[in-house]
């Protein structure tokens, strides 16, 4: 059985999380360092990726998760079930490790008052038609529908935006 454990969406380059691929053929879940090496040479790790226009054809991943906090908000499905986030994975190059990112859609309804963007939230029953490419991405990283997020404010106000996985 899974715990919920909450971490920085800025967290060190080992810091390592559960993610659901597929991989030489099989969907495997593995443990991974949130962050890609960043294209421009910033030694900073790229942590979410911007999704519209873009395809990505391969190196799909899913991060389970439960909850996921911004300032002192935090934010779980109406009908408390597990959910994911749709990511990105890439191999090892040259000094910097296998590693994920998740990407980004724009808020929906409920986020919006908090952010203009947000993670992209796949229901259980899209988690396949995330990893096998069945959906265009357009189709599938987009908002929920209005009423799908529990907003609950916490007395606690970290410093980072969290989420709970």
């Amino acid at each position: 059985m899974m715990s919920a454990t909450v971490f920085q969406s800025d967290p060190p380059l080992d810091e390592r999380r559960l993610i659901i691929r597929r991989f030489d053929g099989d969907v495997e879940m593995v443990e991974l360092p949130w962050g890609l090496r960043p294209r421009d040479g910033d030694p900073r790790p790229v942590n979410v990726v911007r999704s519209e226009g873009r395809a990505f054809p391969t190196h799909r991943c899913l991060v389970p998760a439960s909850e996921f906090r911004y300032r002192s908000f935090s934010f779980s499905l109406v009908n408390g079930d597990w959910f994911y986030f749709a990511g990105i994975w890439r191999p090892a190059i040259e000094d910097w490790p296998e590693a994920y990112a998740i990407l980004t859609i724009e808020a929906n309804a409920d986020l919006a008052p908090f952010h203009d963007r947000q993670m992209a939230v796949l229901r259980r029953e899209q988690r396949m038609a995330w990893l096998e490419g069945l959906v265009p991405e357009g189709e599938i990283l987009r908002p929920l529908p209005a009423g799908t997020f529990r907003v609950e404010r916490h007395s606690i106000d970290p410093a980072q935006p969290m989420l709970a996985v």
